[in-house]
């Protein structure tokens, strides 16, 4: 099950850069859940909730409003991608051109609860500072 599971996070990852709300939704239960930490600057900025629920306010983040801040230039760079079972941990380097024309760049880990093969949870650890810093000055 493991290296399913590792092979239903990296294609979502594919889904995610694509921006595609359809082929997006397409990988998370109806009633999946992405929570960040309260009060990041990414959801700050965009004035968008830090906890999503619904795969429908998931994809509409990650198709719409995502690119409005990081409008250029996104890269992730993967430093490790650990299964077990139905959870997978992704550890990366995510920079980009922010929408003011500055740089960003932010470490991130990621915790990939699966379900039926699709993902139910994600929740999101950075390091909130360095983001408030890249994003605000």
């Amino acid at each position: 099950m493991s290296q399913k599971s590792r092979n239903i996070v990296q294609n979502a990852w594919k889904a995610f850069a694509a921006h595609d709300p359809d082929r997006i939704s397409a990988v998370f239960t109806e009633d999946a859940e992405w929570i960040a930490p309260p009060g990041n600057a990414t959801a700050t900025a965009l004035q968008v909730p830090s906890h999503m629920v619904g795969r429908k306010a998931i994809a509409r983040f990650l198709a719409e409003d995502f690119p409005r801040l990081f409008v250029r230039d996104v890269t992730v760079t993967f430093h490790a991608l650990h299964a077990d079972g139905e959870r997978v941990v992704v550890e990366e380097t995510m920079t980009a051109t922010l929408a003011d024309g500055n740089h960003y760049a932010n470490e991130y880990c990621l915790v990939f609860e699966l379900q039926d093969g699709l993902i139910h949870r994600v929740r999101e650890y950075m390091d909130t500072a360095r983001g408030h810093r890249m994003i605000f000055g």
